[in-house]
């Protein structure tokens, strides 16, 4: 869930190219697997259960305009985490964004529906993602946007080698790193950046 008692502000993440993967299993009970046409709704749904949007109309629509026309690419990018009786549990894309000319691999989406919070699936969906994009667009650097107000997806993307640049500039995002660092650095004691 996103913990909106915070000030809003926008941090820009990396993982250098050269930090290595981490392995992180999917836990006992549960698998992965990818995006197949009409799963559209079980991503809106576990966005809208974790505040990323009001209703899940409107995580419809953002999925309709932003992902729906890249369908041959969500069939090999988009994951959902599922329990064994078929339940979605959590969802994270593989995806890029484009920053002038520079193509980036970024993660999008990371979401785990809070009924299946803290059980080790968010880490598994970020290492699974992560070698998806380094087995579809190389070994480089993987960048993300997200916010304060995913401190805790923050701390486990801190563990999975990413770092908050405050001087480097990734796609549309305004980066605020430089604010949201005092706010972050109470609820993640030791947090350390990346300059650029």
């Amino acid at each position: 869930m996103l913990d909106k008692s915070m000030p809003y502000y926008s941090v820009i993440m990396k993982k250098p190219a050269e930090t290595p993967l981490i392995p992180w299993r999917v836990p006992t009970g549960f698998g992965l697997s990818f995006y197949t046409r009409g799963m559209e709704r079980k991503w809106a749904s576990i966005e809208t259960a974790v505040g990323e949007f009001s209703e899940v109309a409107e995580a419809e629509r953002y999925f309709s305009i932003h992902y729906f026309p890249f369908q041959i690419q969500l069939s090999r990018r988009m994951l959902f985490a599922h329990a064994k009786d078929g339940t979605v549990a959590g969802t994270i894309t593989a995806w890029w964004n484009h920053t002038g000319r520079r193509r980036d691999p970024s993660i999008h989406w990371l979401a785990v529906h809070p009924n299946f919070q803290k059980l080790g699936l968010g880490r598994s969906l970020i290492s699974e993602c992560l070698s998806i994009l380094c087995d579809l667009e190389g070994r480089s650097d993987v960048w993300l946007h997200t916010q304060t107000w995913s401190h805790a997806a923050i701390r486990l993307y801190l563990e999975a080698g990413f770092k908050i640049v405050k001087d480097e500039i990734f796609a549309e995002y305004t980066n605020e790193s430089g604010k949201a660092i005092p706010i972050l650095k109470t609820f993640i004691p030791g947090l350390s950046t990346e300059r650029s």
